[in-house]
């Protein structure tokens, strides 16, 4: 596709075919393929909080052959360091010289695995990245690649040694989604589809990552009407005033709310946001991003955006 070219309906075409070549590997889990489309699309990151095994890994990698993109995988553990991730200077004897040695960083798309693992000083190396799309080593500041897109990984039972990730990184992802365990018939299928050999070896690529940044800028365009910016702010207020809550959501997560609403709409064929693109999604964005009291831990948190939503009226305008 030419970028400049590229309309709602080569965009909606483009990422069936995505979601349609990613589901020849991920059996399942289609909320959570489609939600990380979305994230791409809208230039956000994913927190993927799952136990091992589910196809973590998996999804990265086929995101990345599916978009002709590059793809790294960093293992965070605690002896890691920030310049494994970004990258550093390295002296030339030969040519009196430092040579830069780019570091994992410099990709399409970055599994960041099991995040929590590593020290604080290495989890802020990646905050940068994330929000300006560059890193600063010795002080020369290098762009990324686009699209730039981090995966990050974190298991949430074995915690013994892991360091939590700080509330402004938190706020860096524009969701927390998870993989889940596959159903009967769903494993039943993964075990024949992967009997004789790894789907992933056959599978080609249906988009460029040109088509890619093509589409975020496509995805800018989509309109919002002005009661679906309020309904979505009436949200982000609501979390702020509920009792269960100790911290609501920031302004950054209504941004994000609006992006993904946004790119959503694109995914869908549609150049306007409707309710659709916001209710369903709203606990994928705003659940990692609020501080809940303990005494409230019993509860899903989950539950508890469901029934922020619940409370507040659905906008039934005509947004087209």
């Amino acid at each position: 596709m030419n970028v400049s070219e590229i309309t709602m309906a080569d965009a909606k075409k483009g990422l069936d075919a995505l979601k349609e070549n990613i589901k020849k590997v991920i059996i399942g889990n289609e909320h959570t393929i489609d939600m990380v489309i979305t994230a791409m699309i809208a230039g956000g990151h994913v927190l993927l909080e799952d136990t091992p095994g589910t196809g973590k890994t998996t999804l990265a990698r086929i995101m990345a052959t599916s978009i002709e993109g590059k793809f790294s995988r960093i293992q965070f553990t605690p002896d890691l360091l920030p310049a494994d991730i970004t990258g550093l200077n390295i002296y030339n004897k030969k040519e009196e010289a430092f040579t830069f040695v780019e570091g994992p960083i410099m990709t399409n798309i970055l599994l960041a695995d099991e995040i929590n693992r590593a020290t604080p000083r290495t989890q802020s190396a990646l905050l940068e990245a994330m929000q300006e799309r560059q890193v600063t080593v010795d002080g020369v500041s290098r762009r990324l690649d686009e699209p730039f897109m981090v995966i990050a990984t974190q298991n949430p039972i074995e915690t013994a040694g892991t360091f939590p990730l700080p509330e402004a990184q938190l706020d860096r992802f524009a969701m927390q989604l998870s993989m889940g365990f596959p159903t009967e018939e769903e494993e039943t299928q993964m075990l024949s589809r992967f009997a004789s050999s790894d789907p992933m070896d056959n599978c080609k690529p249906v988009l460029t990552t040109d088509d890619i940044v093509g589409m975020k800028e496509l995805a800018k365009t989509v309109r919002v009407h002005p009661e679906l910016v309020k309904y979505i702010v009436e949200i982000t207020q609501a979390t702020r005033k509920n009792p269960d809550i100790l911290t609501g959501a920031s302004p950054r997560a209504a941004l994000s709310l609006q992006t993904i609403a946004k790119a959503h709409a694109l995914t869908m064929g549609r150049d306007y946001v409707t309710p659709d693109d916001i209710k369903p999604i709203a606990a994928d964005v705003l659940t990692h991003r609020i501080l809940y009291y303990s005494a409230t831990d019993h509860k899903s948190k989950r539950e508890i955006i469901s029934s922020i939503l619940e409370k507040i009226t659905v906008p039934s305008e005509d947004f087209a």
